[in-house]
């Protein structure tokens, strides 16, 4: 309408001048690395054109990895790796270059597939993801044909860099670093062929020497690779696979320990495991990172096992004698035990991640009931939930169902598949109406996968045997039963009444299981 100013917001563009300024420097650091001729414009158009090859990977990183650009040192590891790259490949052409002049009949085009540029890529690929390390291999193959001005040479290193990357996707131990580079050198041996193809020189006697060089390229590879990772791994706090085995092993000393103090716990963490690790290739997280989390999601039980249901051995409960806010308390206190615990026998940071994330902020329903029975005012609800934070990853999110699964199948007394069922979806149903999903990546078509593998696992392990012969292990109960006398009507109510109480009464763990009860 005429006469109506309408308040159009203006687009703001927003820069992030320390981003800004990584990209230049990084840029800035490269072209000055590859640079040949030293004239303005060969250097004005080799900083630009490194300015683009970066921006794009960061770019990639902005939009599919975005906490790598929340954690600083992530960011600097990427970069640390690309430059390093460039400067050992550099350094790698010096070397090999006056060793084709001493022997003298070795050319420079020769001497180039020996540079083991793919160690890069396959450092990326442990300490990141796949998915990172191919636009980094496209990076430093479009860096290494500019700095050689040989798109051949480019070609022969992205081919290698891809390979390096794909290899090591399941890397799981040391040795497999060595298959990785074999599948390298196997790879560039196939690129010098095409390559020589593709030149119309393709003869043996010339190829023969670009091979050997092929093949030392890649088992260099493996030998840099197996150097310098468990040395970043060490100093930037990585997590791969490969440090992920020795938390895995049930011999570790925290295992142990657990296993000793809260056994309940610990033969709970291990069900957990099952369940997450049966899950977790159909949600699409790393399996191993799942079950190493499952394993010491409750480490903080250590320091006061007898507080929890599943070690309690006695029909002495330890909460009856404290007050409901105070037993909530020392409930709560587990996530805080585990972390020092954690920091005590230097866990990784997925794994305390697991340990925070896995209860989030739920309410512990069985002190809060009890602290309202009796009360005029309600007690307040966020002094019985847990400090969270909620998870924020798939794995957390898995493992915070997976948990209250596990806890909540111990009062099915009848597990028939349909009731195992049923109990999955209420207490699936519960903590998605909670909330406690929303800061995850857990999609409600993941939330069905992993219903479906939590019923089938869980069925399997509570099944129903057969009674051996001539054992009748419920002998004492059937003569306890027959030896009770006969009750009228009223005595029958009542101790249904009595039963219904105790069974409200019993000690809860710490995720209030009671709640999803079928």
């Amino acid at each position: 309408m005429r006469g109506l100013k309408r308040d159009i917001p203006k687009p703001k563009i927003s820069i992030n001048w320390n981003s800004a300024f990584f990209i230049i420097s990084l840029s800035l650091l490269i072209s000055i690395t590859i640079l040949r001729n030293w004239t303005i414009e060969q250097f004005a158009g080799t900083l630009l054109v490194c300015i683009i090859s970066i921006f794009i990977p960061y770019k990639d990183i902005e939009r599919y990895n975005p906490p790598y650009l929340k954690h600083k040192k992530m960011l600097f590891l990427l970069g640390l790796i690309l430059l390093s790259t460039v400067l050992f490949g550099k350094a790698a052409e010096y070397l090999l270059l006056n060793l084709s002049r001493g022997l003298g009949f070795i050319p420079h085009d020769t001497i180039l597939f020996g540079v083991p540029i793919a160690f890069g890529a396959m450092l990326i690929a442990l300490l990141f993801d796949p998915h990172t390390a191919i636009i980094f291999s496209f990076t430093i193959a479009l860096l290494c044909g500019i700095w050689q001005n040989d798109i051949d040479y480019s070609f022969y290193i992205f081919v290698g860099s891809i390979l390096a990357s794909f290899s090591v996707i399941r890397c799981k131990k040391r040795h497999d670093i060595i298959k990785a580079g074999l599948n390298v050198s196997l790879a560039n041996m196939v690129t010098v062929v095409i390559i020589d193809l593709l030149s119309d020189r393709f003869y043996p006697v010339e190829l023969l020497p670009s091979v050997i060089f092929a093949v030392a390229s890649g088992l260099s590879v493996s030998a840099i690779v197996s150097l310098l990772l468990p040395v970043l791994e060490h100093v930037f706090k990585v997590t791969t696979d490969i440090t992920l085995l020795e938390f895995v092993d049930l011999d570790h000393p925290l295992m142990k320990k657990l296993m000793i103090h809260a056994p309940g716990t610990y033969h709970h963490s291990i069900i957990v495991g099952n369940l997450v690790d049966a899950a977790s290739e159909e949600v699409g997280v790393n399996p191993l990172l799942a079950r190493v989390s499952a394993y010491y999601h409750d480490i903080g039980k250590i320091k006061m096992p007898e507080y929890f249901v599943e070690n309690q051995s006695s029909l002495v409960n330890k909460h009856d004698k404290l007050m409901p806010h105070l037993s909530c308390m020392v409930i709560i206190s587990h996530v805080k035990d585990g972390l020092e615990l954690a920091d005590e026998y230097n866990l990784p940071i997925p794994i305390k991640s697991a340990i925070t994330e896995h209860h989030g902020t739920n309410l512990i329903s069985y002190f809060y009931s009890k602290a309202k029975e009796g009360q005029t005012d309600a007690p307040c609800e966020e002094d019985y939930r847990y400090p969270g934070p909620r998870p924020q990853t798939r794995i957390t999110g898995l493992l915070m169902i997976a948990d209250a699964v596990e806890a909540a199948s111990r009062v099915l007394t009848d597990p028939t598949p349909s009731r195992v069922n049923g109990l999955i979806d209420k207490i699936v149903n519960q903590i998605f109406l909670d909330g406690q999903l929303d800061e995850c990546e857990l999609t409600l078509k993941d939330i069905h996968k992993i219903r479906k593998r939590f019923s089938y696992i869980l069925t399997s392990i509570l099944h129903k045997r057969i009674e051996y012969p001539g054992f009748d292990f419920n002998e004492k109960r059937k003569k306890e039963d027959t030896s009770a006398p006969k009750s009228s009507d009223t005595d029958k109510k009542s101790s249904a009444k009595d039963k219904a109480k105790r069974e409200s009464n019993k000690p809860m763990d710490e995720s209030g299981s009671n709640a999803f009860k079928s």
